[in-house]
């Protein structure tokens, strides 16, 4: 029978979970506790490719009239959903910024949705709450490397925040955007300030037409999407070109002294540590200088490169992070924490007060609520697994795994490029890379074609790319991702390349060689590699 009877104690028994109801479920517990990978590689079978195909099984929008039982329903979701998902733990899925996981957060996670805290609120997160408090303070520490009386003081301090945790990088650069909104445009002589008297208004009173950030074409698109929810305006998001991947200081100081010249003020320079295309990083210590110049606020992207701050052979990758006002951090890239754990970090902890929202019923003037400061309100205490991996794993296990990432990237590039069917695009700073497969002699027919034949020969090979990236997808054994971009190579024209992140530390060398192999096979079978035979000829 596959419907359960409906019935009170049916639904009592669903809370309390009685084995006749998951047996099924307690089988899976008991797979994924024995191996995660092995429950993952017998489970995740995606039978049917296309997302089309997928949709069918989720195609009815009508509420479910009967109950069913628990063993029944987990039965349809292995079949329905588990087969078609992504399988983020194997070590060739390198196309993204997701990861294999640590075994223990697989009981943590099971812990912390038993005790389902609510971290807007003391009332509902005693315990949690003074815990996030702490794992701030441990990465506001591994930035700032403040003294032990500067957190003595702020920690737990009901006036003071040193960051807020958030669901991700998006809504961490949200929340930093947001704080530098309202402490630039705050209350002064008699003006209540932009949090309650709005833009409009704050305008009128500093006397200025409006208020832009600058960053990078490869600044992340969260950036857009908070001018546009803090009322600013997404064309007041001014992007530069990065030929060379990175936000030249010299730029965004000529552009930030002509867009204050315009009768405008810069909010913020935005500076990338570790783009999500190509994982390079800006020059921090030089924009830090900018942004003190121009006498603007100065904002770290780090979601992606924060946790090479672990790294004591690396760290000085990110040097001028610690001059940063705020910093996004994501906990769920390289600290190999579950999705979402996102922070934002403000260097100096009154900051965060000039979005600070009270409430009678919680958020009480003079309480320790967290969703005072932070823009989610219910949230679930995800800052226990940050704590937990901090304390398993500890700064010189973190350094181990951003080291070795580093260094694969830097292996898999020299093996690209000593292959003679494959073009190295982008070399890696931190374990991001691009590249794309470009058969043996193209290299020298394209230094010495005319504008128009090159223009031609790229295009047939962006093609190449997007058919071997999408028939490697579709063949499931592996995966890589793809996006397009200009260099200084390619400066007249933006190229299509794969894209890798090698964060995954089960991830051998073996495998990159394997996927390499498999692409160039892919390749040599198609239409457009034997067009491009012909320009070799």
């Amino acid at each position: 029978m596959s419907k359960a009877q409906v019935s009170m104690s049916h639904l009592i028994r669903v809370f309390t979970k009685p084995e006749q109801l998951s047996s099924t479920l307690a089988k899976i517990e008991q797979q994924l506790s024995d191996n995660l990978a092995d429950f993952l590689s017998q489970h995740v079978v995606a039978k049917k490719t296309s997302l089309e195909e997928i949709e069918k099984d989720f195609d009815s929008a009508v509420v479910p009239e009967s109950p069913e039982f628990v063993s029944t329903h987990a039965e349809v979701l292995l079949d329905k959903l588990v087969a078609h998902s992504v399988n983020t733990y194997s070590p060739t899925f390198i196309g993204h910024m997701t990861s294999a996981l640590p075994y223990f957060h697989l009981p943590l996670a099971k812990l912390m949705v038993g005790l389902n805290q609510n971290l807007v609120k003391i009332e509902t997160s005693k315990a949690f709450t003074p815990l996030e408090r702490q794992v701030l303070g441990i990465m506001h520490n591994l930035v700032y490397r403040q003294p032990e009386s500067f957190y003595q003081k702020h920690l737990h301090s009901a006036q003071h925040s040193l960051g807020a945790f958030c669901s991700g990088g998006t809504v961490a650069n949200m929340t930093a955007l947001w704080v530098a909104r309202n402490n630039l445009l705050g209350p002064d002589k008699g003006f209540s300030g932009v949090s309650r008297a709005g833009l409009a208004n704050a305008y009128r009173h500093y006397g200025i037409e409006g208020i832009g950030v600058i960053s990078s074409k490869r600044g992340h698109y969260s950036l857009a999407k908070a001018m546009d929810l803090l009322g600013v305006g997404r064309d007041s998001m001014i992007t530069l070109d990065c030929p060379s991947q990175t936000l030249s200081a010299e730029k965004a100081l000529a552009e930030g002294k002509k867009y204050q010249q315009s009768g405008k003020k810069l909010l913020a320079i935005v500076g990338v540590a570790g783009t999500t295309e190509t994982g390079h990083v800006d020059p921090l210590d030089e924009l830090a200088d900018v942004a003190k110049e121009l006498g603007c606020w100065f904002h770290v992207d780090a979601a992606w490169g924060g946790a090479t701050l672990f790294s004591e052979r690396y760290r000085d990758k990110l040097k001028g992070i610690e001059r940063a006002d705020s910093i996004t951090l994501d906990a769920h890239k390289q600290m190999y924490v579950p999705m979402g754990a996102g922070m934002a970090l403000f260097k100096d902890p009154k900051h965060s007060n000039s979005v600070r929202h009270h409430a009678q019923y919680i958020l009480r003037q003079g309480s320790k609520d967290l969703g005072s400061t932070t823009l989610e309100g219910s949230r679930n205490g995800m800052a226990m697994l940050v704590y937990a991996s901090l304390h398993i794993l500890g700064r010189e296990g973190y350094e181990l795994l951003i080291n070795e990432s580093i260094e694969k990237a830097r292996r898999f590039a020299d093996l690209i490029t000593q292959h003679a069917n494959f073009e190295l695009v982008t070399s890696p700073t931190l374990s991001l890379l691009t590249y794309r497969v470009l058969p043996q002699g193209l290299s020298e027919t394209l230094q010495r074609a005319p504008h128009q034949q090159r223009q031609v020969i790229n295009e047939l090979v962006d093609q190449l790319t997007v058919t071997v990236q999408k028939q490697q997808r579709e063949a499931g054994k592996s995966f890589v991702s793809r996006t397009r971009l200009s260099t200084h190579t390619y400066a007249d024209s933006p190229v299509t390349v794969f894209r890798v992140v090698l964060a995954n530390p089960l991830t051998t060398d073996e495998d990159l060689a394997h996927i390499l192999e498999e692409q160039l096979t892919i390749a040599q079978t198609t239409q457009t590699w034997t067009k491009l035979q012909n320009y070799l000829t």
